[in-house]
């Protein structure tokens, strides 16, 4: 059964950087379509970074540049680099996964991390 779990959320200030964590079991990352989303309360979840295979990388454009998406073949772990932090990033933060190349769904989900941003 696959599992992945986020870690690495927390509070910080405006400006911080965090670096999210998603461990893998029973897919393997390296193989898979793989990306981070956010929520906020009242708001649907919001793709912000897609990882595909052969490394090709898609981000949401108002990140400004502000995140990058990464993985580690032999820990099975996806990362997702946060710099720059702003409020407006506050919330939680779900890793996703489809079996195969991305086609805009995902099979199997984490349970979140959530990211606070104040001053």
């Amino acid at each position: 059964q696959v599992h992945l779990v986020e870690s690495g959320g927390d509070s910080v200030p405006i400006g911080g950087s965090l670096r999210l964590s998603c461990a893998a079991s029973d897919i393997s990352v390296r193989s898979a379509c793989m990306a981070w989303f956010r929520q906020t309360p009242g708001k649907g979840r919001e793709e912000v970074a897609r990882l595909e295979l052969y490394e090709d990388t898609w981000y949401d454009p108002f990140l400004e540049g502000r995140f990058s998406i990464s993985r580690d073949n032999s820990k099975n772990i996806l990362y997702l680099q946060m710099n720059s932090l702003k409020p407006e990033d506050t919330a939680m933060y779900y890793c996703a996964a489809a079996a195969g190349y991305c086609r805009g769904t995902y099979d199997y989900w984490g349970q979140g991390t959530q990211v606070t941003v104040s001053s």
